[in-house]
């Protein structure tokens, strides 16, 4: 029997899709406006609104002639440790969760469940002094160690575990490989989606950071992306153009990632499952 096409829940998914895109494209048309204009045509809404009668690059150039290009550097350099110790990290638990037998390990499990259920925002103040004692005031590792402890990383990669056959660990024991090697030989090359998933969750945790790196890493050089779109706003002006073009730049790295590894994304939480 033929298939009828409907158009209309595609009609609906592109218009949802353009409304959400609407703010981005608005604050991207906006960087490129001069200074007076940036709100000229807000009200009433017209197609000058998303169209600019004059275009100046001036926002752009100081934007990236400043300090948002050190913090920028810094996001990417920041994230990308996180990302990447993180999931070792994250990895090693999970797998310390899901194929090791030893007494406590529900309890354990248990609280790293209530770990990633507590907000973060409400433990920053007290964890930034417990740093400062630490003397990691300013500092990398000071913006990097809260994240690479991320619970629904380790949830995600323990579920995916889980999935994995124990008959396959079993048989690398007969052939005299020890748990170390199993981890790396095993589970890890089996594992790609879950670790993609694992790394995006890591990386959207520390790339949308804001309290945090305000709090730890004060000084400017240390800022972060967020830190620094948000220096933007001063006492008695607040620069928009600069500050929407921050926000563009800032939004285009993590839309971009997500539009690569989407797929795999979306796999690993499909397969996260468990058989026993």
């Amino acid at each position: 029997m033929k298939q009828t096409y409907h158009p209309g829940p595609l009609a609906i998914a592109v218009a949802a899709s353009a409304a959400a895109m609407l703010p981005l494209i608005w604050a991207g048309v906006s960087a490129l406006r001069p200074s007076a204009e940036i709100f000229q045509y807000l009200s009433p809404l017209s197609i000058r609104t998303l169209v600019p009668v004059q275009i100046t690059f001036d926002n752009i150039i100081a934007l990236w002639t400043g300090p948002f290009a050190r913090a920028m550097l810094n996001s990417a350099v920041v994230t990308a440790l996180t990302v990447i110790v993180g999931l070792v990290i994250c990895s090693m638990a999970a797998f310390a969760l899901a194929a090791l037998n030893y007494r406590g390990r529900s309890v354990v499990f248990t609280a790293m469940i209530v770990s990633f259920l507590i907000p973060f925002d409400s433990i920053a103040v007290p964890l930034s002094q417990v740093f400062r004692d630490l003397d990691l005031q300013n500092s990398y590792a000071g913006l990097i160690l809260p994240g690479i402890g991320n619970g629904l990383a380790v949830f995600l990669l323990r579920q995916f575990f889980l999935g994995i056959p124990r008959e396959l660990s079993e048989a690398a024991m007969v052939d005299g490989l020890g748990w170390f090697g199993i981890f790396t030989k095993i589970y890890l090359p089996l594992s790609k989606p879950a670790l993609i998933g694992a790394g995006l969750i890591l990386f959207v945790f520390q790339w949308q950071a804001y309290l945090w790196p305000l709090l730890i890493a004060p000084n400017p050089d240390y800022h972060v992306a967020s830190v620094a779109i948000a220096s933007f706003a001063g006492q008695y002006d607040v620069d928009y153009g600069q500050m929407f073009g921050g926000a563009v730049f800032t939004a285009l790295l993590p839309m971009g990632v997500l539009l690569v590894f989407q797929r795999y994304f979306i796999a690993s939480f499909a397969s996260t499952g468990s058989k026993d």
